[in-house]
């Protein structure tokens, strides 16, 4: 009798365990069960569907169910629903019958979460947006053409590609986040730049509140009320606030799961039941960093995990060693992106680190369209191994961060970045790639040359009237088109020999400019002066205007040196 493995689950992890199943043993029988009528399909792109750049729900389907039939003799079977499974007698049972397996592949992905928000079971006019039955829904009868305001819950990684996509159909959009910030998983201060794009580009976005009740009639919400009692006027409402592993299945009979309870998994996709493996939004998976199960729920690690399961399920010897948190998100015409550890996870951790942030065109200047990067990495300050990195920007964010992701990967260390042999052409790199740059003002900063303030600790330190000496290095024409940090002194770097006089060496003083560059070059001119405690401030005024809500002034104009 033929070996039998059964995968439940027919959206991402699972197709990908049969295809590989299959590639791996010719002879084993492989039934499939899905509980909807759609297999295999790119929610990751339900929000570009919306708005059209994605052109037809068709185009969402990665895989026909009739191609894994065909083409990899796999018995699909649609519209049929896995209610029980018994780990001990190995059968599985659905509405139509009970079946035998000798492996299990458990491939049942996640469920929306929906808060218990006052009267949502009265209106009808609100939808998820995780699945093709969501975007059927959110598309029927033109919802989107009659609707003129809609409300956006949550500000995950769909969240915000949900509101971006319904801006450029002209809504009027609103963006609500219970906590004080957007895309939680990325430092507060990348998180404001992602906001202030979407400002500018006419979304709203309310933060620290949630809906607490729809405000209902004739079944349609036509207002929600927010935590501060404010009534926001809307015609539809997507719902984006987080995920629930589908585990119930196999955690009502004894597996092991993390807290938020997707199913503990090894590095063969095996859960703690014999001959049940676990591979998509269900299972977590081990960060390679911390070496503790994660919750990671992207499609990267569903097909890699489906991969491995589904070789081992059919007696293949196949591992997936985890990841470490690389994600990326489109926000409008800017790109933003992290990888590893962050202060957030690195603090929570215990673990010492140091931080070091540049901006850097992403092209050379004498190219044409030269576009700023802010990339900031972290690292340990002993061995100076790289822990994570974040950067915005608009041109070639994607290929940075996905440089310092294999990084990580190789162990390598912030002096080994300066080595590498990055590809380099005007179009698409200056000479010095932002990676190598941060890898040398960091050696800078090894060698004792340097010492950087982000802009969040100099933020702290005037709210808290520290006496601190800011000198501002650009020219008096930047200062006076753009204004200066309240509280600084402009002294044109070039002209900073000359007015030393000016500077009170005992003092701690913290330079800047416009990016960095030449902040660092004042730093060492005020070193050599004999100044002892000189700090830059760490990707200059522009990423303080990005970041910090206090205003750009002028002390006096006729203070400025000509």
């Amino acid at each position: 009798m033929k070996k039998r493995i059964i995968i439940i689950g027919g959206l991402s992890a699972g197709p990908s365990a049969a295809a590989k199943a299959r590639r791996e043993n010719e002879d084993v029988e492989i039934i499939l069960f899905e509980k909807s009528v759609n297999i295999s399909y790119a929610t990751c792109g339900i929000p570009y569907a919306l708005s059209g750049k994605i052109p037809s729900r068709d185009n969402l389907i990665v895989v026909e169910a009739e191609l894994l039939r065909t083409r990899f003799n796999i018995d699909v079977r649609l519209d049929e629903e896995v209610t029980d499974i018994n780990p001990v007698t190995q059968e599985v049972t659905t509405l139509k019958g009970t079946y035998k397996y000798d492996s299990l592949v458990f491939a049942t992905g996640a469920r929306p979460n929906v808060p218990p928000i006052k009267n949502i079971d009265k209106g009808n006019n609100w939808s998820t947006c995780r699945s093709l039955g969501d975007f059927d829904k959110i598309m029927k009868e033109g919802l989107l053409e009659e609707n003129k305001k809609v409300t956006i819950l949550g500000s995950g990684l769909i969240g915000v590609e949900v509101a971006e996509n319904i801006r450029e159909l002209g809504k009027e959009v609103t963006l609500i986040e219970g906590v004080d910030q957007i895309l939680p998983m990325w430092q507060p201060k990348f998180s404001h730049f992602a906001q202030v794009e979407l400002e500018n580009k006419g979304i709203r976005v309310v933060k620290g509140s949630f809906v607490s009740e729809f405000i209902t009639k004739e079944g349609d919400i036509q207002q929600l009320v927010i935590g501060n009692g404010e009534i926001i006027d809307t015609d539809f409402v997507i719902i984006s606030t987080g995920i629930k592993p589908n585990t119930e299945l196999l955690t009502s009979k004894g597996a092991k799961a993390i807290r938020n309870g997707a199913l503990i998994v090894n590095e063969r996709m095996e859960t703690s039941l014999p001959n049940i493996y676990a591979a998509g939004d269900n299972a977590s998976i081990m960060n390679t960093q911390t070496k503790e199960h994660d919750y990671l729920p992207l499609g990267t690690h569903s097909n890699k995990g489906g991969r491995t399961a589904g070789a081992n399920a059919a007696g293949g010897s196949e591992l997936f060693s985890g990841g470490n948190k690389t994600a990326i998100i489109k926000i409008f015409d800017f790109t933003l992106a992290r990888t590893g550890l962050n202060p957030k996870t690195l603090d929570l951790q215990g673990w010492e680190y140091k931080t070091s942030l540049i901006v850097a065109g992403a092209t050379p200047g004498y190219y044409p369209g030269q576009k700023d990067m802010f990339i900031e990495i972290y690292f340990n300050p002993n061995d100076y191994t790289i822990y994570g990195a974040e950067i915005f920007g608009e041109v070639g964010v994607d290929k940075r961060i996905d440089v310092l992701s294999t990084a990580i990967f190789a162990k390598l260390k912030m002096t080994d970045l300066p080595q590498l042999d990055l590809a380099y052409a005007p179009p698409y790199s200056g000479a010095k790639d932002p990676v190598v740059v941060n890898g040398l003002v960091t050696s800078n900063y090894i060698n004792g040359y340097y010492e950087e303030i982000s802009v969040e600790e100099l933020d702290n330190l005037l709210y808290s009237d520290y006496n601190v000496q800011i000198v501002d290095v650009r020219s008096a024409e930047e200062v006076l088109k753009m204004g200066m940090i309240k509280g600084a002194k402009n002294i044109d770097l070039d002209k900073l020999r000359e007015n030393l006089e000016q500077l009170d060496k005992e003092m701690e003083t913290i330079v800047y400019c416009m990016r960095g560059l030449r902040g660092y070059l004042a730093l060492r001119i005020l070193q050599h002066a004999g100044f002892t405690n000189v700090k830059n401030l760490a990707g200059g005024f522009i990423t303080w205007e990005m970041y910090s809500d206090r205003p750009s002034v002028f002390d006096n104009k006729k203070e400025l040196i000509a």
